[in-house]
């Protein structure tokens, strides 16, 4: 990694230091709780039994047989669960249950609570259920045609074009300027279509959940989650409960990457749990986790681009069709609004189409819809960079956009770091290292947009000195550490002074999901409002023990000081006295705040990578690996790397070998990792970082999101430098290995 720059850190104590992970021996002791760790006494275990049919009426079901098992307490089906009012709600637990119709391949159609998960297993196959066949699609562009099978019908928004089957839900059109003006000033135009397989989040941890429901109408639930209060939501809605009386209480998670935002299982638990008036414990197996849950869109994407000799791109327009599963979701129209992000465009058009298929419901993976859209762009403009034989960066930077472009999707941009990260990939020695026989550089940029939202943090000062933070955001990219960092500095305190938790959604105000690198953002500005409120009432604390007025005290290093000429000589109050005195000048001291975060700020960084491509196998070696990203201000950076680096093994394993594979009969070929194959350490260099500071403008440090941003490049990147490897342009992910000698064969 190249050295930050120090000079930023200089003025801080605490910020930008590699700090020890708080949560670091609690997960290499085992005495983290996940999900499945959970227990509670009288427990039952659940288990779903899921269709094997990619689409059919569900004409009966009989549990007649299952429900005289010995020890099964409870079987639910979609007759168990009230009216819905909230159309995405009920979506949300028709992708739970399946209700008149099975709408993709693993769609649960009842589920059984019992004494154990033998008594379970066994009692779902002694559940009958007669179905229907009906005829199905899994391909996006099959499943625009007119004569496609329909999913839902009366679903398509008054906005969608004609001439399209009803599958076509939603559309979206972003962009400005003349295209056809644009077009005529170029001096090379290519139009192409680039694929992109559906793939899977790869966290190591199944979902999971414990559900607690009292015939009160009172709910306890522990799960696996990015986003409990969002849990709680929908939970309720579901229920027919009042929010106040489900708590939600969030487990450790093992990876999520946007995959544990929503629910999948949650609902059952809680009706099991109703029907047994007893715990129950729910645990997807992977098999379910791979059919079940929600794996990324795939897409079809058209893009047409032209440029000038000398680089400049004149126009540029792409066709997005994103098939999000067996309901609707908006994923198409980030897509839509990231495409072009990158670039400084005159004329841009970016069109979205977001399509229903007999597939589950589609969930983020990090930046959830910028990687494919992005991957067609990139991949084009380095092919116009071959055909007029121009360098990849020079063009990228003579394009790219800036503080005050208008972006593509409507915004005009303020401070971004864009330009600066190219600037480093030009500088650095990857981007002038000789290759060897077929071997290929390829270079692309990406982008996010970042998101703010609710936030509530709570922020106590104990009688010792020392200080807890409370937040509502579930910890999946070192949170806790960063947050504790800000409060420490805020404070005036060491870092180990300071520990923060993960609080239930009874035991502090509303917070979004964690998701679209919001977290470090909101949640640190929240705190840091918090913390200068409590900084603000113990500068009263001290003004009342020396019996001054407020404006007479200032804090300084952990110490209230008498500041100004009328203030008097008085020695300084530490943090640790102004705490033990606070009984008797007022009671306990803390500060909370509250926050819809804005300013949040856009983020880009930049990807290269060297490959090696086997003529003779088609197998990729991926040789050398160099981020290039700005952080804002990188907090921790050991975490900045971490987010950088597990981005780009994510996007390799998406570019090569990564995908939902659906058979003939619309069923999921490979729901597991023997058959879906991640990279694995052996597969990978090690990949190098480097951290720009670009502070964004809309935090009091800096802080810009980093975790969305390193999934996106790596697609393009690796395309482009396979393409340049083996002279052939590939437009489908993954470019697994039968692919690439296709290619070859055919170049």
């Amino acid at each position: 990694m190249a050295p930050l720059d120090s000079s930023l850190d200089s003025k801080y104590n605490v910020i930008g230091k590699r700090v020890p992970r708080p949560d670091g021996i609690d997960k290499v002791t085992g005495r983290a709780q996940y999900g499945a760790d959970f227990y509670a006494p009288n427990m039952l275990f659940a288990k779903v039994l899921r269709a094997s049919l990619p689409h059919a009426r569900i004409k009966s079901i009989d549990i007649s047989a299952a429900e005289k098992l010995s020890g099964v307490k409870a079987i639910v089906t979609s007759t168990d669960f009230n009216n819905i009012s909230v159309d995405a709600d009920r979506d949300v637990l028709e992708n739970c249950i399946a209700h008149d119709r099975v709408l993709y391949d693993g769609h649960g159609v009842a589920a059984v609570a019992a004494t154990s998960n033998s008594v379970a297993k066994a009692a779902l196959k002694l559940i009958k259920v007669e179905y229907e066949k009906l005829p199905f699609v899994t391909d996006v562009d099959e499943a625009m045609k007119l004569d496609a099978p329909i999913i839902h019908k009366g679903r398509v928004l008054e906005n969608v074009p004609k001439g399209f089957s009803e599958n076509v839900t939603s559309f979206c059109e972003f962009g400005h300027g003349d295209l056809d003006s644009g077009f005529a000033k170029s001096d090379k135009i290519i139009e192409r279509t680039f694929k992109t397989a559906a793939t899977h989040q790869g966290y190591i941890e199944p979902h999971a959940c414990l559900a607690i429901m009292g015939s009160d109408g009172k709910a306890d639930l522990w799960c696996c989650t990015q986003g409990h209060y969002h849990v709680r939501g929908i939970c309720a809605e579901i229920m027919g409960m009042e929010t106040s009386q489900l708590r939600v209480i969030p487990s450790e998670i093992g990876g999520g990457f946007g995959g544990k935002t929503t629910v999948f299982i949650e609902p059952i638990a809680l009706a099991l749990s109703l029907k047994s008036g007893q715990p129950v414990k729910l645990v997807m197996t992977r098999e379910e986790v791979f059919k079940a849950s929600g794996p990324t869109v795939s897409s079809s994407i058209d893009v047409k681009i032209g440029m000038t000799k000398d680089g400049t791109i004149t126009a540029a327009e792409t066709k997005i069709r994103y098939q999000g599963g067996a309901f609707h979701n908006g994923t198409v129209e980030m897509g839509a609004q990231s495409a072009f992000a990158a670039y400084d465009l005159k004329a841009v058009r970016s069109q979205g189409w977001n399509v229903l298929t007999n597939r589950p419901l589609q969930a983020a993976y990090r930046a959830p819809g910028a990687p494919q859209a992005i991957y067609a762009v990139e991949s084009l403009i380095d092919e116009l960079c071959q055909e007029l034989t121009l360098d990849p960066l020079e063009v990228r930077l003579l394009n790219a956009a800036k503080k005050g472009t208008r972006s593509s999707y409507g915004p005009t941009f303020d401070e971004i770091g864009l330009e600066a990260t190219l600037n480093a990939v030009k500088e650095h020695p990857h981007y002038k290292a000789p290759l060897g026989k077929n071997q290929g550089r390829g270079l692309s940029c990406g982008f996010w947009f970042n998101f703010g939202g609710d936030t509530s943090v709570t922020l106590n000062v104990n009688f010792d000195g020392t200080i807890g933070v409370i937040e509502g955001n579930p910890d999946i990219g070192g949170s806790r550490a960063s947050i504790s960092q800000m409060a420490a500095e805020e404070m005036g305190v060491s870092y180990d002074k300071v520990r923060t938790i993960i609080a239930d959604t009874n035991s502090l105000g509303h917070n979004e999901i964690t998701d679209g690198s919001r977290v470090t953002f909101a949640v640190g500005l929240a705190t840091i409002k918090a913390a200068r409120s409590a900084i603000k009432e113990m500068c009263g604390r001290a003004a009342k023990i020396w019996g001054i007025d407020e404006d007479a005290v200032r804090w300084e290093n952990g110490s209230a000081i008498p500041a100004g000429s009328n203030a008097g000589e008085y020695d300084p109050l530490s943090i640790e006295e102004i705490a033990g005195m606070s009984s008797q000048t007022g009671g306990p001291i803390s500060g909370h705040h509250e926050v819809n975060a804005e300013g949040a700020g856009v983020s880009f960084g930049v990807h290269l990578v060297d490959v090696e491509v086997d003529p003779e196998t088609g197998a990729t070696k991926v040789l050398r690996y160099t981020i290039f990203q700005d952080a804002g201000k990188a907090i921790h950076p050991s975490y900045v790397e971490g987010q950088m680096q597990g981005g780009a093994v994510q996007g390799i394993g998406w570019a090569l070998n990564e995908e939902y594979i659906y058979g003939e009969d619309g069923k999921l070929q490979n729901p597991a990792f023997l058959d879906y194959r991640i990279p694995v350490a052996s597969d990978l260099p090690m990949i190098d970082t480097v951290i720009l500071e670009i502070p964004n403008p809309g935090h009091p440090y800096g802080v810009r999101g980093v975790g969305e941003t390193p999934i996106v490049p790596p697609l393009a990147a690796i395309g482009n430098a396979v393409s340049r490897s083996t002279n052939h342009r590939f437009t489908e992910l993954p470019m697994s290995p039968p692919k690439i000698l296709e290619g070859i064969k055919n170049r």
